[in-house]
């Protein structure tokens, strides 16, 4: 019998994020990420396997994220115009780590990223930015062109990755906001869905306070995957 209430809902969490002073290169390739660039295992806390390795880091010029997608069978499905109903992997973002606010600010962001869907062809990866429902206030418009995004498409599954520079980012400042909110899910025609904290039932894409925080830190720490409970 499953929980009506998922015990990852019950705690907010926090969890370093990796500072790389030179970042992967974002060719699709993902030999180049580190373990401590992995984002933490929380599906665990609810008797749940992840199918995809996660992984994100940061520097001066802006965040990294990347993914790899495994034993799959069924062919990619990828449509920009409509990125949240076939394959896709989404990102969300608070510079003010704001963990009390229901809707988001002008310094919460919703990316998202395709493995394939763009081009002349529909297969090239595709990366855009999409409103946060219900917000207070939408951040600045992002020019979509400076987001760097590859990714290598095999018959079992693909790899992505993306560079979310500095001038995407609303509010990046880490020396004075190292905290950040953060959140991904990702979506699989043959898996389901893979998410970092709650599902689409707790309204993620509404309610910034269901995210982690993730803290831009320099320093090598270890990675945790408690937090303080809710309750």
């Amino acid at each position: 019998m499953s929980a009506l209430i998922p015990n990852r809902f019950l705690f907010d969490f926090e969890f370093p994020l990796h500072y790389r002073s030179m970042l992967p290169v974002i060719d699709g390739d993902v030999g180049d990420w580190a373990d401590d660039d992995l984002l933490p295992k929380l599906a665990e806390l609810d008797c749940r396997e992840e199918y995809a390795d996660v992984w994100a880091c940061w520097n001066e010029t802006g965040l990294c994220i990347a993914c790899r997608v495994a034993d799959k069978r069924k062919p990619l499905r990828c449509d920009p115009g409509s990125f949240w109903t076939g394959d896709n992997l989404r990102v969300c973002t608070d510079m003010r780590d704001a963990r009390t606010n229901k809707r988001a600010t002008r310094f919460c962001q919703q990316f998202f990223f395709l493995p394939t869907g763009g081009g002349p062809g529909k297969e090239d990866p595709v990366a855009g930015v999409n409103k946060i429902k219900r917000a207070r206030e939408d951040a600045q418009p992002v020019p979509i062109g400076r987001i760097a995004v590859a990714s290598c498409v095999t018959r079992s599954g693909y790899t992505l990755e993306a560079h979310i520079p500095v001038v995407c980012l609303s509010g990046f400042d880490p020396a004075e906001h190292p905290r950040i909110g953060f959140y991904y899910i990702l979506e699989d025609g043959d898996h389901g869905q893979q998410y970092l904290t709650v599902g689409d039932d707790l309204y993620w894409y509404v309610d910034p306070s269901t995210w982690a925080t993730a803290v831009l830190q320099r320093q090598k720490v270890g990675k945790s995957k408690s937090g303080s409970s809710r309750t």
